[in-house]
């Protein structure tokens, strides 16, 4: 941990502002509603989402700030992490239930039904609450300065504009607008294009393409330098090395999951078949080395979170407050027990356990990424 980055709160931790409030809790309920459906029917639509958090924070500080003229920045705070939550939990839900729907269409399984549905990301969601409790002093507290949290940082930067007002406020409402505008007048009236693609016949298999949006301009401005130059460095190597190479030694084999001979398929078309599947590899590859980074930060937590079971809660100030870890774990053996008992979700007793410990010690490297 770099001692020179030590953490500090932007409200200092003996200064109590409203925070938890009904009006940051009903407005973060329907922000949660707003981008889990848009997220849901995004995802499922190309397979992927967008983050809810920065967007959500931006919202709550017009809504909160500007029209019911409030200037507690933690009310804002709890509003945006209660609208990034529908994402999140709308993202879980998408990209791991359809595998029931592809086994239930084979015969394997029943549809699962709606109530079904929600009553296993109500499990994962309160599931995964309780794991970040034990973890939050870990990763966000002592890491802090060490583990790159682009998005969150992002939101703390929109939430301080609010906060100073002025210029600041203004620059982000003004990004907004104009990133607004641009899509509309790219993607609604298709005045001009927003994908831009070029082949290069001289260099068989090769090719130029990117999405010209402000999202994604942000994205760059987010990440930073560092982090975007890896992308571009993966982008450079997959279309003027691998997709060349695969395009010279392919010939007419068939490789799957592609179902065409290589040599009569284009630029674009070796990217969506090949490319996009090894970049969905790296990035799994990526979470498995952070993983196994992590396991000494998770271990030492784990450890942290045992001996801290059945002690009494001391004296506290505002950001040291969490559940106590009996309750913790007791919260924890219900959701067990509730996974094993509800008839809507087929699991015994032994895969409930599991997917506990499993959910617990993937979930910390998320954050990293």
């Amino acid at each position: 941990m770099n001692e020179s980055k030590a953490f500090k709160p932007f409200i200092p931790a003996d200064k109590v502002l409203p925070e938890i409030t009904p009006v940051s809790i009903v407005l973060g309920i329907l922000l949660a509603v707003l981008f889990g459906g848009a997220n849901a029917y995004l995802g499922l639509r190309v397979g992927m989402t967008v983050s809810a958090s920065i967007p959500a924070a931006v919202i709550s500080m017009g809504v909160i700030r500007k029209i019911l003229r409030r200037d507690s920045i933690l009310e804002n705070n709890i509003v945006q992490t209660i609208g990034s939550a529908g994402e999140s939990l709308a993202a879980g839900a998408i990209f791991t239930l359809p595998a029931l729907f592809m086994w239930a269409s084979e015969g394997g399984t029943e549809t699962p039904s709606l109530i079904e549905i929600a009553l296993i990301a109500f499990v994962g969601g309160v599931i995964g609450i309780l794991f970040m409790i034990p973890l939050r002093t870990a990763l966000i507290v002592q890491e802090h300065g060490t583990l790159p949290y682009p998005e969150g940082k992002a939101c703390a930067e929109v939430l301080m504009a609010g906060e100073e007002g002025g210029e600041s406020a203004s620059t982000v409402f003004l990004g907004l607008g104009v990133s607004a505008i641009y899509k509309f007048i790219a993607d609604g009236l298709c005045i001009f294009p927003s994908e831009v693609d070029f082949e290069i016949k001289s260099y068989k298999g090769s090719g130029i393409g990117m999405d010209v949006l402000p999202a994604l301009l942000g994205v760059g401005y987010i990440c930073g330098a560092k982090v975007s130059s890896y992308l571009l460095a993966g982008g450079t190597l997959g279309w003027f090395v691998i997709m060349p190479l695969i395009a010279l030694f392919g010939g007419d084999a068939v490789i799957y999951p592609g179902t065409d001979p290589i040599n009569t398929l284009g630029p674009f078309d070796l990217w969506g078949t090949y490319i996009r599947y090894i970049g969905a590899g790296a990035v799994a590859a990526g979470g498995i080395m952070s993983l196994i980074k992590s396991l000494p930060l998770i271990v030492r937590t784990f450890r942290q979170a045992v001996k801290g079971f059945g002690a009494k809660a001391g004296v506290s100030n505002r950001t040291t407050q969490d559940l106590p870890m009996n309750v913790v774990f007791i919260g924890i053996g219900i959701m067990a027990v509730f996974m094993w008992l509800c008839p809507a979700i087929p699991v015994n007793l032994l895969g409930a356990v599991i997917i506990i410990i499993f959910g617990f010690f993937l979930q910390p490297y998320h954050p990293v990424w």
